[in-house]
């Protein structure tokens, strides 16, 4: 018994110093602008090392200090080598950036990809958006977005408009939205596509139909996740551009990581402002005539628009560690907003609004955990947690009826929103934590759970006292929990990629003073909503070889109700307590193709088949009495097919063209509440966009006039065919509304010195001057012009 507790003690002392003599290796791989997947790292004369995971980080850990010769290789690139010491003080941290290996490429069947490269090619249907190509240029993320297949963003006027986003048939609210994996609800109205600059973020990722545990989300139709730059240690962007309508967009975003201690200190801020001042033609043609009061006659005319401006201001900033034994990354995040809108017209622009505005303020404090080997190895750990306040005034106290004239005739009551005069002051809270474990049990197989709770309470005070019939006096609330289980296997030597996950939804809700009607009386009671849902779903990519390969995936999936869908807005649409979730089964059939004729010339071609089968749509029924209401529809059937081409030649020219059919069936069968057949069974849906294509080239030359430079000539074309705002089978083809087709321009040119450091960009947004209405009599801005200034140093 003593010889065998001495023997216990030492391989416990030996194993406690064998413990501390240990140290780790930290690292990025990239080819000096994008992560590599993929790549290989070994300690040359040891059989230790690691694989970059889709980011292009690596780990090594439990290795005894001293000096080594650390090998990175990736087929398609030139190999790296780098003679490194460790010690026991602190880990050691490595950037490498790998060069392109053009001498061998036409014997190498395995090109390098990228981590866009291999989100691409991974088993969900997902475009991934480099945005590179675009930081020279004063595009919000919505006009990006505009541009990519099977999206299309239907805007209603200038810059910070409302704005509608359709995927593969489905829109609105049935598209989730997410900021690094964060839901952008989180972040308030104040932040949005509509006024996100594009040097905020490193690229987008638009998942569609199928949606990944990892974002937890309640996803309908697809999802948009906004990747902002996190791999670069140290940078500084800012940038300021100016044009028509008076429009300023200036950004601002940095990063500085301390090497030695870890501490990192993080920055992001925006100013967006515009007048929206653009003309508005008068446009009889399309039954959009505009007609003003002169010498007391009614005459059609062109006017500019007024009371339509616009302003958000946000900034953020942030401090942490890195690199720390107990933790990979920590940060404690502010970010405030601050947003003033005018609105100027109703659902068309014959309704116009001279005085309503709305005033918002966000404040969210936030924090972020993310270990590797957490608890044991090959587990890693994030969690994110915020709490948030909103807080809004909207005033509507016109005394006077407006027309494109100005301000017209004094009324005794007015209140141009609702037809009664009211000061609403709202406050919105909201709470979210997520948790997300990622373990890898080998090469092959991996595991993903994650976690996500959100709570929201909305409450108002009304300040005139007229409207009788405010719901919001005490917080409505709402609570969701989303809880997602995927496993995913790699087999036949990683051609064949499986992910197989399930989903469970909850949400309780507690309604004040809900409003409905019984037995054809109005009568409010309290009233607490609790249900439960499962979905789940399959995602897999064959790769026939390493430049094709072909994509299969299905899921299950709910949306579950929002709180003024629930609750109403306190005024003129009542609660609705019996609103069902919305549901759909959606399927993606895709397959891509890229080769390469010689190191110059690349080609790549990808399309996709999508089915949607969605029920309980939830939609708007407009007040016929007392009251509005949100209530379900039965659903429609969608079924389309996108196609993208895309061509690169070396470092001169980049074109691509794709194109989206879509064609969405109702299945109403009968009226709403009714036993009535309803007569648009089997029509298209209306009001939707179900052809449209875009065109992009841009050509450029580096080392223009000076080394280290590069001028860029950027043109794109969007086409969108007309189509009905209302049923087919209502009415006569020639009574039918039509929102018209679209075909515009875009023209950009730009000029970068000193790699990059300073640049310089112009350009013509439809340049053709063409009129353009994304929604019905919602005329969009016409010819516009902006300039802007960059400068980027990292």
């Amino acid at each position: 018994m003593y010889r065998l507790n001495f023997l216990l003690f030492l391989l416990v002392l030996s194993t406690t110093v064998f413990a501390q003599q240990n140290t780790e290796i930290n690292g990025y791989v990239t080819d000096s602008t994008t992560a590599i997947s993929g790549a290989s790292i070994s300690l040359k004369g040891t059989k230790v090392g690691a694989t970059t995971d889709a980011n292009g980080f690596f780990k090594i850990s439990a290795i005894k200090p001293g000096r080594y010769t650390i090998v990175v290789s990736f087929v398609g690139y030139q190999k790296a080598s780098q003679e490194i010491t460790l010690t026991t003080t602190k880990p050691l941290t490595l950037k490498i950036a790998l060069k392109p290996d053009y001498s061998n490429l036409e014997n190498v069947e395995v090109k390098g990809r990228t981590a866009v490269t291999e989100l691409k090619q991974s088993g969900f249907t997902v475009n991934v958006i480099d945005l590179k190509a675009f930081q020279n240029t004063s595009a919000d993320l919505n006009q990006i977005l505009n541009k990519s297949t099977g999206v299309k963003v239907r805007e209603q006027g200038g810059l910070g408009s409302d704005f509608n986003f359709t995927l593969n048939g489905l829109s609105g609210r049935q598209i989730r939205f997410f900021i690094d994996g964060i839901p952008m609800e989180s972040f308030g109205s104040s932040i949005g596509l509509n006024n996100i600059p594009v040097n905020l973020a490193e690229r987008i990722e638009v998942y569609k139909g199928v949606v990944p545990v990892e974002l937890g989300a309640d996803a309908l139709g697809g999802a948009v996740n906004i990747v902002t730059n996190q791999s670069v240690s140290k940078y500084l962007d800012a940038s300021v551009s100016y044009g028509s309508f008076n429009t300023l967009r200036a950004a601002l975003s940095g990063k500085y990581k301390d090497k030695k201690t870890g501490l990192t200190f993080t920055f992001n801020g925006f100013h967006n402002s515009s007048d929206n001042d653009y003309l508005m033609r008068s446009n009889p043609k399309y039954d959009a005539a505009i007609k003003v009061v002169e010498n007391n006659e009614l005459v059609e005319k062109d006017v500019k628009r007024f009371h339509s401006a616009y302003r958000s201001t946000m900034g953020q900033v942030g401090i942490g560690v890195a690199n720390k034994s107990w933790a990979d990354q920590f940060e404690v995040n502010f970010l405030y907003s601050d947003m003033y809108k005018e609105i100027q017209t109703g659902a068309n622009q014959n309704k116009v609004i001279g005085e309503v505005t709305n005033r918002e303020r966000f404040f969210m404090p936030s924090i972020r955990y993310k270990k590797s080997n957490f608890l044991t190895n090959g587990l890693t750990a994030t969690f994110f947690a915020s709490t948030s306040i909103n807080r809004s005034t909207v005033p509507d106290t016109a005394n006077y009826v407006y027309s494109w004239s100005g301000r017209g005739r004094a009324e005794p009551i007015s209140g141009e929103l609702y037809g009664v005069k009211s000061i609403y002051h709202y406050r919105n809270t909201a709470g979210l934590a997520r948790a997300n474990f990622s373990y890898e049990i080998n090469a092959n197989n991996s595991l993903n759970l994650n976690y996500n709770y959100s709570h929201f309470a909305r409450q108002a005070t009304e300040d005139l006292g007229i409207v009788k019939t405010n719901t919001f006096d005490e917080p409505n609330t709402i609570a969701k929990q989303v809880v997602g289980l995927a496993y995913q296997n790699n087999a036949i030597n990683k051609q064949l990629t499986t992910s197989v996950f399930g989903k469970f939804y909850a949400m309780n809700a507690l309604v004040r003073n809900a409003v409905f009607s019984q037995n054809q009386t109005y009568i409010k009671t309290d009233s607490e909503i609790s249900n439960n849902y499962f979905g789940y779903g399959i995602a897999s990519r064959y790769r026939m070889s390493n430049n094709a390969g072909v994509k299969l995936s299905y899921e299950h999936a709910y949306r579950l109700q929002e709180g003024d869908e629930l609750f109403g807005n306190g005024i003129d649409v009542t609660s609705n307590i019996n609103l069902k979730p919305e549901s759909s089964d959606n399927i993606n059939f895709g397959a891509y193709y890229n080769f390469q004729i010689n190191e110059k010339h690349h080609v790549g071609i990808e399309g996709s088949y999508f089915y949607r089968n969605a029920k309980d749509f939830i939609y708007f029924i407009p007040s016929g009495g007392i009251y509005s209401v949100y209530d379900n529809l039965a659903g429609a059937k969608i079924n389309g097919v996108e196609l993208e081409v895309r061509y690169r030649y070396s470092t001169l020219l980049n074109f691509s063209v794709n194109g989206t059919y879509q064609k969405a069936i109702s299945q109403q069968f009968y009226e709403p509440n009714t036993t009535v057949p309803d007569m648009t069974y089997g029509d298209r849906v209306p009001n939707q966009p179900w052809l449209y294509a875009n065109a992009n080239l841009e050509i450029g030359q580096n080392d223009i006039w000076a080394p280290g430079t590069r001028l860029q000539l950027s043109l794109s074309s969007q086409f969108v065919n007309w189509f009905y705002l209302n049923w087919e089978s209502r009415g006569s083809i020639e009574s039918k509304n039509q929102i018209p087709t679209q075909f515009s321009h875009n023209v950009a040119l730009a000029y970068s010195m000193a790699n990059g450091r300073y640049n310089i960009s112009a350009e013509v947004n439809n340049f053709t001057n063409e009129l353009l209405y994304d929604n019905f009599r919602l005329q969009k801005p016409g010819r516009s012009a902006f300039i802007k200034l960059r400068y980027f140093i990292k």
